[in-house]
């Protein structure tokens, strides 16, 4: 069986080397050493400056819309895991949905300012498959409206955008570190921000709003990751190069075989992004073509998946809104099975079944 990822497991003697050290210390919780020294690595490793690590990737969002203090509306994007509308509506705000770009599947900046009323007060954006939004445009529009910008970069590990890494754009970048990911932890996440009053803020909100152990700044709630999960993700961590160059290399053998395919379209990247390779995303023709592909893969006991599908403005708990563009592209891609495990046989077996599908 092949399904549309394959977490990356380390040796289970790597990842027990660390665990050893919180049992040691009986540690388990609670920014232990092994958090610590995690939040370290990956803030070199990615050139950011503030970091902190959370429990799992929807917290940091939900975290973010409340340390900024958001009310009203906020501008999101319907192409996106339902995450990122259900943490607007969590924090009792209301998501206003803009339209995607058809190329690069990122929200649509000429259609932003069209959106904005006087309630509104923040732009939510995802970076859709790691590809980056248009950073310039979305913060010119900020400025100009006075508005907080909020990305949503849980497929974002490693990427970078002319030369910085993504996660240094906007006001709060987050990112998921769930089992699926390129780097995880098992479940987890974390957010960035570059603004070190913003940033305690949010860390003090992850932690019970605690100021000392009797003390609190504030309201909070339970965000921390714990020492198990950070042992795993320090195990995975010294694999991330590696992970990183195989799945380019599957990509690329990807590419190599479903370039001239006629019935779907490949990712394109926006100029002077430095990619990570987290999906590989496929745009059909039709739904019908979809389907058919579908379930022709899943004869072989091959498992691609819808992402992202329904088209977020969809949902039953969002004020009803046309969105033409993810509609239709959300009913039209598919993302094949990646991992640092794909080999070349697999790769071709995927792309004969694909380019044999007739509707």
């Amino acid at each position: 069986m092949l399904n549309v990822t394959e977490t990356f497991l380390p040796p289970m003697e790597e990842y027990t080397k660390y665990l050893q050290k919180a049992f040691d210390k009986k540690w388990l919780t609670n920014r232990g050493e092994l958090v610590v020294e995690l939040e370290n690595k990956l803030k070199k490793y990615l050139s950011v400056e503030n970091l902190t690590l959370t429990t799992n990737g929807t917290l940091p969002l939900q975290l973010a819309i409340k340390a900024l203090d958001l009310t009203g509306e906020i501008i999101t994007t319907p192409f996106s895991y339902v995450a990122t509308t259900s943490s607007i509506v969590w924090e009792n705000c209301n998501p206003v949905f803009v339209d995607i770009e058809e190329n690069f599947l990122t929200i649509d900046p000429q259609k932003i300012e069209k959106a904005i009323t006087e309630r509104t007060s923040a732009i939510l954006a995802t970076h859709v498959f790691g590809n980056p939004c248009e950073i310039e445009k979305i913060q010119q529009i900020a400025n100009r409206h006075n508005l907080k910008v909020i990305y949503d970069a849980a497929h974002c590990f490693g990427v970078k955008y002319k030369g910085e890494c993504v996660f240094n754009y906007g006001d709060v970048s987050t990112c998921s570190f769930h089992a699926t990911k390129i780097f995880h932890t098992g479940e987890g996440g974390c957010f960035i921000t570059k603004d070190k009053e913003l940033h305690d803020k949010i860390y003090y909100h992850h932690n019970f709003g605690h100021n000392g152990s009797t003390k609190f700044h504030g309201l909070g709630i339970n965000g921390k990751m714990s020492e198990l999960q950070a042992a795993l993700g320090l195990a995975v961590f010294d694999h991330i190069d590696e992970i990183l160059n195989r799945r380019k290399t599957a990509v690329a053998y990807y590419n190599e075989l479903l370039h001239d395919v006629s019935s779907l379209k490949l990712i394109q990247i926006r100029p002077e992004t430095q990619w990570n390779y987290h999906y590989y995303p496929i745009v059909c023709d039709s739904e019908k073509t979809l389907l058919a592909v579908m379930e022709n893969l899943n004869i072989e006991k091959i498992f691609p998946r819808r992402y992202f599908y329904p088209s977020l403005n969809t949902l039953p708990y969002v004020q009803e809104s046309t969105m033409p563009i993810s509609e239709s592209i959300s009913k039209r891609t598919l993302c094949l099975p990646l991992s640092a495990n794909l080999d070349r046989s697999s790769i071709e077996l995927i792309a004969s079944i694909i380019n044999k599908t007739q509707v």
